[in-house]
C-alpha cells in the first residue's frame, strides 16, 4: 500500500506542475471567472501547503511551517516560483513516506481529523482525493479562461 501511495502521491504532484506549466499566460494562474473564487496560482499553492504540512511535518517531521492563509491570498507569484514549490513538495512527500513502513500506515495519524482519531492510511487516501479534487479545479478553470 505504501508503495502505491508513493507512484500515486507522484504521479499527482507531476499533474500538478504540467498543469501549472499548461497556462498560455502566467498572469492567467491568478485569474479566476464567474463564481470561481480561488486561481489555479492559489489552488497550487494550497496544494503543497497541504502535503508539506500533513505528509512532511506530519510524518516526516521535516519542520515546515504551514501559512494556510497566504495560500489562497497570495498573488501574482511567477510560475518558475510555482514549479519550485512543487518540487520542493515532491521531495517533502517522497522523503517522509520512505520514512514510515506499512505497519506505520495502520496506527492512528498524529492530528485528529475532522473530531475523530483515523488511520495514517485513511488519512492519506483522504489527502490524495482532496488533491485531485483540487487539480481537477486547476484544469478546468485553465481551460474556461483559455477559452475566453
Amino acid at each position: 500500500m505504501l508503495d502505491t501511495l508513493s507512484e500515486l502521491f507522484g504521479r499527482e504532484l507531476q499533474k500538478l506542475e504540467e498543469e501549472i506549466k499548461s497556462f498560455s499566460n502566467e498572469s492567467l494562474l491568478w485569474k479566476t471567472t464567474g463564481e470561481i473564487k480561488n486561481s489555479a496560482g492559489n489552488l497550487c499553492l494550497h496544494l503543497c501547503g497541504n502535503m508539506q504540512h500533513f505528509i512532511g511535518a506530519g510524518l516526516g517531521k521535516s519542520g515546515y511551517i504551514r501559512n494556510r492563509d497566504a495560500e489562497f491570498s497570495s498573488t501574482n507569484i511567477s510560475r518558475e516560483k510555482l514549479v519550485e514549490e512543487i518540487q520542493k513538495t515532491k521531495e517533502s512527500v517522497a522523503g517522509s513516506l520512505k520514512k514510515i513502513s506499512d505497519a506505520d500506515l495502520q496506527t492512528v495519524y498524529p492530528q485528529n481529523f475532522l473530531g475523530k482519531d483515523v488511520t495514517t492510511e485513511y488519512f492519506l487516501i483522504h489527502l490524495l482525493s482532496h488533491f485531485d479534487y483540487h487539480l481537477g479545479q486547476i484544469n478546468y478553470l485553465r481551460r474556461i479562461i483559455e477559452k475566453n
